[in-house]
């Protein structure tokens, strides 16, 4: 049976952003018909705007990384409760666990059709961790769904003539990102450079695109082509 991890960023769950409502509706559909046709999927749900929020307040407060970090990822597991509780209302069969950890959600995929998580423990993003996770489980790829259309040569809403990929290698993409390191908390990228890192180590295929688009994340699921930039060793 194969399976597919995907990482969604916590931006994609704004509620005060319009249509989003509707767009959590469409993730248990798509996700619904991918378990139907024999997938498993795990989704690992980033904090967003929400974590990011409460980490600024805490900054003036909290010089130790690690405990900042800890904020973070309070708001990724209460994000992928979210998420977990639509997929259940839905009727999709997902773990009533949230795990805390990449083996916890190995395990909750034996005897569920979808595990959802958030982060895990200090130093590691959501991105690295559905990367992580997406390896010891031996999934086929792992979808980075983001709130930008494809990997660009530097950030389009600052640079408007950046460059755009469909295609890239995995070094092509650590070059981007930079090299693996613990990124300050609270901040944002396409991809994890450490998830990167851990990618191009095991050949992992990734697929980052628009997660903002339910079609455009149903394509990938299903190995059609999608609007995205797929990324291979």
């Amino acid at each position: 049976m194969a399976t597919v991890v995907v990482a969604l960023g916590g931006s994609l769950l704004r509620p005060e952003v319009e249509g989003r409502h509707n767009w959590l509706m469409e993730m248990v559909r798509v996700i619904g018909a991918r378990v139907e046709s024999g997938a498993k999927v795990a989704l690992v749900v980033g904090g967003g705007a929400p974590a990011r929020e409460s980490i600024e307040l805490a900054r003036p407060l909290i010089e130790d990384v690690a405990h900042l970090d800890r904020i973070g990822i309070a708001a990724t597991r209460l994000n992928a409760t979210i998420v977990r509780e639509a997929l259940s209302n839905g009727g999709v069969d997902v773990s009533e666990k949230i795990p805390e950890s990449i083996e916890g959600a190995v395990l909750e995929l034996v005897g569920s059709d979808v595990v959802v998580m958030g982060g895990t423990k200090p130093g590691q993003t959501t991105d690295a961790v559905a990367i992580r996770l997406a390896i010891q489980s031996g999934a086929e790829k792992c979808v980075i769904a983001t709130n930008v259309s494809k990997v660009y040569s530097r950030d389009p809403r600052e640079n408007p003539e950046a460059e755009s990929f469909d295609e890239l290698t995995l070094k092509e993409l650590q070059k981007i990102v930079g090299p693996p390191g613990h990124a300050e908390a609270g901040t944002s990228q396409v991809v994890d450079p450490v998830g990167v890192g851990d990618a191009l180590e095991h050949a992992l295929p990734l697929d980052v695109l628009d997660g903002r688009d339910t079609r455009v994340i149903k394509s990938s699921l299903e190995g059609e082509e999608f609007e995205g930039t797929m990324v291979r060793s």
